[in-house]
């Protein structure tokens, strides 16, 4: 009988030690994967939030601007320069953007400020401001007024938890309530009824101001208010004006809306005394993936001259990159310790499997089968037992990974709470299957070969006398 054969029938003679050796390899597997991508796939939100918030992937801006960003460092912005950037394949559209700092007064209370001069229609391609503003916000008298009404009190127990809280979104605030689907329908219409904010969105060449939701709470502002921006202008002239508040925005990135002011392009433009000149395009692509941006980084590098500087998304978030990547290094650590407990469990099953077999290799070996036959049938068992628990590993990981990616678990409750707290959106998520995925498997599987060293050595050692009094 040929050896695979043999292997195959000696798996199922005892079942029981086969499913136990098949089920330590399936929970390497298992946890390795959904780990490894619940760890990237967090990572990856939080980078598509600073961008899509804030940089977008690719910018073009004055060669000088990003190391000082001043008003001095603009480009001149004309409709050839932006079809000149769209001829390239993987650009969609340019989104002008104008940047600086001012001073942000009301009252008696002043921040250092980030203003952001956009283009009201344009840059729902990007960040998608408008769809950013704020639709409740659990004020002390709207909490009052849920209070009396007829909500459960499980729900009601939240509503302390999240007070002064501003959502932009129903599902949110459904979720941090701890609203279950059957009561959403009751629910909802009450908090539209009494925790609803009416919000307006900034138009081109009307002097009115969106305000982070963060910013605002900060300087005591709500809509209608009146906000004062004093900084410095084109050349040293000063840059001072009053806008209306239109609206306040909710940004998935707590630290941007701390500080973020959003004026129409034009009106900023008339602020900092730049007319027809823009701090950067940031540009609407269609291939997000690293090796597209990079190629198209370069493509338009080479179309462009100075002082034009085409940036990509990495270089503009430098720091938070290197932060996720000794975030990275550390989560590497924990795999590592996964690994080795992987290792562990499995050396500790395929120790147990030979000592349990020790009389069998005994008894075999003296009716005529070579020891080198035993240990390749040995080795073609461990396969197996390795294929089957890698394959079912897999099968049950990739479902997970698949709905968390397309339904990120988000937190609620006071865990929700305090990672808003540390500057966090609560929001864990998956990573779609990658190249991570087949390196997972591999180290698994290369576990499982350095096992079968061990039941291969006893039995060329085995000396069947004493195999046979075990």
């Amino acid at each position: 009988m040929k050896n695979y054969r043999l292997a195959w029938r000696n798996l199922w003679r005892n079942r029981r030690r086969t499913m136990i050796t098949a089920a330590s390899i399936f929970f390497a597997v298992f946890f390795a994967l959904v780990m490894r991508s619940l760890q990237l796939g967090t990572y990856d939100n939080l980078f598509k939030n600073i961008i899509e918030t804030y940089s977008g992937y690719i910018q073009v801006q004055n060669e000088n601007f990003w190391e000082d960003k001043i008003v001095d460092n603009v480009i001149g912005y004309s409709d050839e320069l932006a079809q000149k950037i769209k001829s390239d394949e993987n650009v969609i559209e340019c989104i002008p953007r104008f940047e600086s700092f001012a001073l942000a007064s009301s009252g008696s209370r002043t921040k250092g400020v980030l203003v952001m001069g956009i283009d009201p229609v344009k840059e729902s391609l990007l960040s998608d401001v408008e769809n950013k503003l704020v639709k409740y916000e659990l004020t002390g008298e709207a909490i009052a007024r849920l209070d009396k009404e007829n909500i459960p009190e499980s729900i009601k127990k939240n509503f302390s938890l999240f007070e002064g809280k501003s959502y932009a979104t129903d599902g949110r605030i459904l979720l941090d309530l701890g609203v279950k689907d059957r009561d959403s329908e009751m629910v909802l219409p009450l908090l539209r009824k009494h925790a609803s904010v009416e919000n307006g969105y900034i138009k081109q060449g009307e002097p009115g101001a969106l305000v982070g939701d963060r910013l605002a709470k900060y300087l005591g502002l709500s809509r209608g208010d009146t906000i004062v921006l004093l900084g410095q202008g084109y050349h040293g002239t000063t840059a001072a004006g009053k806008f209306e508040i239109k609206g306040i925005v909710s940004l998935p990135a707590p630290d941007i809306e701390s500080r973020i002011i959003y004026l129409p392009v034009d009106v900023c433009q008339d602020l900092y005394d730049t007319r027809g000149m823009l701090t950067s395009l940031a540009l609407q692509v269609d291939d997000n993936d690293d090796k597209a941006i990079a190629e198209t980084i370069e493509r338009l590098d080479g179309d462009l001259e100075e002082p034009y500087r085409v940036l990509g998304w990495r270089e503009m978030n430098e720091t938070v990159v290197q932060q996720m990547e000794a975030d990275d290094s550390g989560g590497m650590i924990m795999i590592g310790i996964l690994y080795l407990v992987i290792a562990f469990g499995v050396f500790g099953t395929v120790l147990m499997m030979t000592a349990e077999r020790r009389r069998e290799f005994g008894v075999t070996i003296s009716i005529g089968m070579q020891k080198t036959r035993m240990a390749m049938v040995m080795v073609y068992e461990m396969f197996y037992v390795g294929f089957i628990g890698i394959v079912l590993g897999v099968a049950v990981a990739v479902p997970i990974i698949i709905y968390g990616y397309y339904h990120p678990f988000s937190m609620s409750g006071e865990i929700a709470k305090m990672m808003e707290d540390y500057g966090f959106e609560p929001v864990m998520a998956f990573l779609w299957i990658d190249s991570y995925f087949i390196w997972q498997s591999v180290v698994v599987a290369i576990i499982v070969i350095l096992s079968v060293i061990y039941p291969v050595r006893k039995i060329m050692k085995l000396k069947e006398v004493d195999a046979l009094k075990a």
